[in-house]
């Protein structure tokens, strides 16, 4: 008996359903894609990263080892999705969407194929692609070349529009809330986990508040204390405050794929003088860098400045990565603009409409006086004269020493 299942097919399931931005906000990023494309000799985009297909189409895939794709011509753009997601896809992107069934292998590239034609000039993103699935690429599409398109892409999302920049300031607004929600929350003898949990609840009623339309997920909040502070991606556990301890505290909302973030160093209890110091320090530091985010100066500029601030006070071995890094579509399991981070080898120059944060990090290891990773953290939106801070929660030991009682 012969299978006569489609490889792909059409799923209009419903309505369409309000995305995080209006359709012009869509059509001038594709443009800006086409341009790209058209100054790379590319005719046909297969973007499959998250945070492009995204970018491109409001559309943010749950991929759970099956592969997306966002197609670009000059004159359409189409979502290829599972067929697991139903309608969704189609509801929450800008543009049409085909979803492909997975009866047999590989046709998700049959549907990438039908939208993208063979023998083309095909422009993808090397940054994402594995080698399995390029290998794929080139038998499916039968490209007449292949040219990466991530480089520009990053570019493109690098530099913000007016309402990318209101929906970043939302965010770290409900950033702010979670870190009051901890603060309330912090207590002798609480777990990691019930204070974070604190934290990550407010946050998402905040967020369905201001986006009754939006679809809520991945809204997380990383709350450290004692020796767990040492790392700034360290996982939350169930260990348990005790007083003296030094704390992080680190929201981060995620609203239609756009990430914002609130981090700061508290203390269950007075500090000793040692901790105070080091806090002290990194609060400089902070303040410091804060004022060199403006026009016109380069990303690496900025850490050599932070650098020498650092080593005049014999700290410099302790700092333990770069000192920010940029803010739109990206989360702590996809996308990252990595031409826009605060580095030694990052020689990008601001400019207005860019979002960075400066967030300063000593660690000082276990044994050693005030012992434990000591981090600040801003959101600032380049301007055109300077830098607009866009962070309410206060910073520093008047605010962030918690009584223990």
């Amino acid at each position: 008996m012969t299978d006569t299942r489609p490889a792909f097919h059409v799923s209009h399931n419903g309505e369409k359903a309000p995305l995080p931005f209006a359709p012009e906000e869509y059509e001038a990023r594709l443009s800006g894609l086409r341009a790209a494309m058209a100054a790379e000799g590319v005719e046909v985009a297969v973007l499959t990263s998250m945070h492009n297909v995204a970018y491109y189409s409001g559309f943010l895939y749950c991929s759970f080892g099956r592969p997306y794709a966002l197609v670009v011509t000059d004159s359409a753009d189409v979502t290829i999705s599972a067929g697991i997601d139903g309608g969704q896809p189609w509801r929450r992107c800008h543009g049409d969407n085909l979803t492909y069934t997975d009866w047999a292998r590989d046709n998700f590239w049959r549907a990438v194929a039908h939208v993208a034609g063979t023998g083309r000039r095909v422009g993808y993103e090397a940054d994402h692609l594995t080698v399995a699935q390029r290998a794929r690429l080139e038998h499916f599409l039968a490209p007449q070349a292949v040219i990466d398109l991530a480089p520009a892409t990053m570019r493109q999302r690098m530099r913000k529009s007016p309402a990318e920049i209101a929906l970043i300031r939302q965010g770290a607004a409900v950033a702010d809330v979670g870190g009051h929600a901890i603060r309330e929350a912090v207590r002798e003898g609480a777990r990691e986990i019930d204070i974070a949990m604190a934290g990550r609840d407010a946050m998402e009623l905040e967020i369905a508040a201001r986006f009754p339309d939006a679809e809520y997920r991945d809204t997380w909040v990383w709350f450290q204390s004692g020796l767990n502070t040492d790392g700034a991606h360290n996982p939350v556990t169930a260990r348990r405050l005790e007083r003296g301890d030094i704390l992080s505290l680190n929201t981060f909302p995620m609203i239609s794929g756009y990430y914002t973030a609130l981090e700061r160093t508290m203390f269950l209890g007075e500090p000793d003088a040692a901790s105070m110091a080091i806090w002290q320090a990194n609060i400089a530091a902070h303040e410091y860098g804060m004022s060199l985010i403006r026009p016109g100066v380069s990303c690496a500029e900025i850490t050599h400045a932070i650098n020498a601030f650092f080593a005049e006070r014999g700290l410099l071995q302790y700092r333990s990565f770069g000192y920010g890094h940029s803010f739109g579509i990206l989360s702590h399991y996809y996308g990252r603009e990595a031409g826009l981070e605060l580095r030694e080898d990052i020689d990008t120059v601001l400019e207005p409409g860019m979002v960075i944060s400066m967030e300063p990090m000593l660690t000082i290891p276990q044994g050693q006086p005030g012992a434990g990773g000591y981090r600040e953290h801003d959101i600032l939106i380049v301007t055109e004269t300077g830098a607009e801070d866009i962070t309410g929660y206060p910073y520093g030991p008047e605010f962030n020493v918690i009584d223990p009682a």
